[in-house]
């Protein structure tokens, strides 16, 4: 909780920019700032369902800022006292209001400090921890509790005994080493002794195995599992920790050292999501100290809020990396030393604090991925191909493509045509057939071909426009990944991405194709699919933060539905069976 120079989205602090909206629309794929701007802050809502999130309006074209909500959600933070009002339950407190939950914060130790470091520690009597959160399981029940500085095994008996069934996220606060020039926390002299043997045995085999989520930086990480520093690289210490039962850790990487690649990089091992979340490496404006102070207590009250508000772990760690980075960014000056975040709300529409992600497979990533991150992340430098705006069909059918294409109504027609199984399963020589039909028929049309998932056999065939789903893409090899980046790049082939919910959108943008799809919008029986409908609402906030243009799909089937979605900002919607109904109308409505 002191101001160790963890960051939890990065561990650096830029110089102030022009206000964000003075160029977000160029970043944004609609490139208009109307989208914002006409209703406030944009937030998004879970993918998944969550007991804890509310149903959504799919029409609703926008939803009530998180700071606007009449019954926020309740968390609580067991942690420190910073005297010097940067990190511990000061940090949590500042974290939690850009969140729009209401923070309970349970005090566990009393530290003595400034902006230069930490001169004392005083845990306090497990009878005064036992008694706040005693009175606080009578009236403010959590939905998740997030732990910061413990200091004494006694704080974790305490806290284990109230748990009940809140989620449970762990900042493991170890140590801080004094008078660190790189801005950790510390006296002037020695060491401050945060976390004993007791204390790290709790951690270990009381707290861990019920964490939903932990957050430690590498040396953190390291300490817990009792290896040398450097002895496993960062994914395996994340498997090696949720091995002692954790269910999803982030090893956070802004205060890395071996990460010298203008990236600050968390490796994220959870159920449902696993990969490096990247974002650029913050720098401070010269002469200044690193304003950082507390950004560990930011992430980790961040995605504990995130949590709260229904959203599943991946999403909640991006999230929190949102907040952190933007906090970081906006850091101030408090004392002679390292300053404090600043977290503000408007982080959650932003869309220079997005992240992009990597897949699981992609541990250690090569040159050729770490620049095309660095190119995402940095819009002003990305040229993309042109997108043409408007209406995108939908076809298993070969032999409609020529109708589709010439009926003027659509400016993309996609193949997808699926092998099946048993004895339904396609042939290659019948894949190749279908596809060779519609190269054929969409020969010298100004409307764009893409074929799902096919794309080496439709290569062959011709073909130079590919829609691929996450898990396809996820299925490729990293000599496959490249042969289609290098097709790409060299030889103008395009590439278009499903996603649907937070994870899967960074996931996308890390691959930097020419459109992301963003689905389902609306509930369709086409598809059997885990995803709640994303709703206009969440097509909007796609649309501002992808920095690609933004393909709207799923359960379109009016006129008022597609208009909805080119209104909402995305390039393109997209139509399935409503699409040959169009043709046969013989007008757009």
């Amino acid at each position: 909780m002191s101001g160790r120079a963890e960051d939890r989205g990065n561990d650096l602090r830029s110089e102030r920019t022009v206000d964000r909206r003075d160029t977000v629309g160029s970043h944004g794929a609609s490139g208009s700032l109307g989208a914002s701007g006409s209703c406030g802050t944009l937030v998004p809502h879970p993918s998944l369902p969550s007991p804890w999130a509310p149903a959504i309006d799919p029409d609703a074209a926008s939803l009530r800022p998180w700071t606007e909500d009449p019954h926020p959600p309740v968390i609580w933070s067991v942690a420190g006292t910073d005297s010097g009002g940067g990190a511990g339950l000061s940090a949590d407190t500042r974290a939690a209001a850009a969140m729009g939950v209401h923070l309970c914060p349970v005090v566990a130790a009393v530290t003595a400090q400034h902006s230069l470091g930490v001169s004392a520690v005083f845990p306090l009597d497990a009878a005064q921890i036992r008694a706040q959160l005693s009175a606080l399981r009578q009236d403010l029940p959590p939905r998740v509790i997030k732990t910061g500085l413990l200091a004494s095994a006694a704080a974790a008996d305490a806290l284990l005994a109230q748990v009940g069934d809140a989620s449970l996220v762990v900042d493991p606060v170890l140590g801080a080493t004094a008078g660190s020039a790189s801005g950790s926390s510390g006296g002037s002299t020695g060491r401050v002794a945060f976390c004993d043997d007791a204390l790290l045995d709790a951690y270990r085999h009381q707290l861990l195995p019920r964490a939903a989520l932990i957050t430690p930086n590498r040396r953190e990480a390291e300490r817990l599992l009792g290896v040398a520093s450097g002895q496993h690289p960062v994914p395996e210490l994340a498997a090696m920790l949720r091995g002692l039962g954790a269910r999803a850790v982030c090893v956070t990487g802004g205060d890395d050292g071996s990460q010298v690649d203008g990236l600050a990089m968390d490796w994220l091992d959870s159920r449902l999501a696993t990969g490096w979340i990247a974002m650029p490496r913050l720098v401070p404006r010269k002469g200044e100290p690193l304003h950082h102070h507390g950004s560990g207590c930011t992430f980790a009250t961040a995605a504990a809020a995130a949590l709260a508000r229904g959203f599943a772990v991946p999403d909640a760690v991006i999230l929190a990396k949102m907040l952190t980075w933007t906090a970081l960014r906006d850091g101030h000056a408090a004392g002679a030393g390292s300053g404090p975040l600043r977290p503000d709300r408007r982080f959650v529409d932003d869309p220079r604090a997005l992240p992009v992600m990597g897949f699981d497979d992609e541990t250690s990533p090569d040159r050729a991925t770490l620049t095309r991150w660095r190119e995402v992340l940095s819009p002003t430098t990305r040229r993309s191909a042109p997108f043409a705006k408007g209406l995108y069909a939908i076809t298993d059918r070969a032999e409609r493509i020529a109708a589709l294409a010439v009926s003027g109504h659509f400016e993309h027609v996609q193949l997808r045509v699926k092998r099946g199984d048993g004895a339904d399963a396609l042939t290659d020589d019948a894949l190749r057939a279908a596809i060779r039909e519609a190269v054929r028929d969409m020969a010298g049309r100004s409307a764009t071909l893409w074929i799902n998932d096919h794309w080496q056999l439709a290569l062959d065939e011709g073909a130079r426009a590919f829609h691929l789903g996450q898990e396809d893409w996820a299925s490729l090899d990293a000599t496959a990944r490249e042969e289609l980046q290098q097709r790409r790049s060299r030889h103008g082939v395009r590439l278009g991405l499903s996603s649907h919910s937070l994870w899967e959108l960074c996931r996308a943008r890390g691959v930097a194709p020419d459109y992301i799809a963003c689905g389902p919008l609306w509930a369709t029986t086409t598809k059997d699919m885990p995803w709640l409908p994303q709703g206009l609402a969440q097509l909007r906030w796609w649309s501002w933060m992808a920095g690609v243009p933004v393909v709207g799909i799923g359960g379109v089937l009016t006129d008022r539905q597609w208009r909805a979605g080119v209104a909402a900002g995305a390039s393109a919607m997209c139509l399935v069976r409503a699409a040959e109904e169009m043709v046969e109308r013989g007008r757009l409505g």
